[in-house]
């Protein structure tokens, strides 16, 4: 899977957040649907022009963002 076939980012669009290519829907709006427990179905459902191969170039572009060290957790700081 290569992610860079389904996701861009152009300043012109939202400001240059990630995106699915041909669309305004950001990798951030993905992510948090499904953190809100939306299911893939119900994302495709939702945004007819969004694929399987599209949220799974999602999930690709995370982990490479992951592995390449961009995303870290921080660590919240007890009273």
């Amino acid at each position: 899977m290569n992610w860079h076939d389904y996701i861009v980012s152009d300043k012109e669009v939202l400001l240059g957040k990630p995106t699915i290519k041909g669309t305004r829907i950001s990798v951030e709006h993905i992510v948090g649907l499904l953190a809100q427990g939306w299911t893939e179905n119900q994302i495709i459902d939702n945004f007819p022009r969004l694929t399987k191969e599209s949220l799974q170039a999602v999930f690709a572009y995370i982990h490479e963002c992951m592995h390449d060290g961009l995303l870290f957790t921080q660590t919240r700081k007890t009273a």
